[in-house]
């Protein structure tokens, strides 16, 4: 079973750091594929309106892997609570053998 986790990170990232995030994932094996899009975030923060540009991320990785994962993310993640969003999906077989294998 394969799973989409999705976190944001802050838009006055510059698409460097969010490369160098995004590798330092690949790096521990965690996560096959990172897909990287920018988008804008309006939500509510401290009783605030906030109307932020944001990096949108969504990792794909297996069952076994989710929750080493999402620590990872706790862990290194420079909002004081991100998001982190994850359900599982379906894909064609080549798709998950191939992120099985990664």
């Amino acid at each position: 079973m394969l799973f989409i986790v999705q976190t944001t990170l802050s838009g006055e990232l510059n698409d460097a750091e969010v490369g160098i995030w995004a590798q330092s994932i690949l790096d521990t094996e965690l996560a096959a594929c990172v897909q990287i899009s920018k988008g804008r975030s309006v939500y509510r923060w401290a009783g605030e309106i906030k109307s932020e540009s944001e990096w949108l991320i969504n990792l794909k990785t297996t069952k076994s892997k989710v929750n080493q994962l999402i620590d990872k993310i706790k862990l290194e993640h420079p909002y004081d609570v991100p998001e982190i969003l994850f359900w599982s999906v379906e894909s064609t077989a080549d798709y998950s053998q191939w992120v099985k294998g990664e």
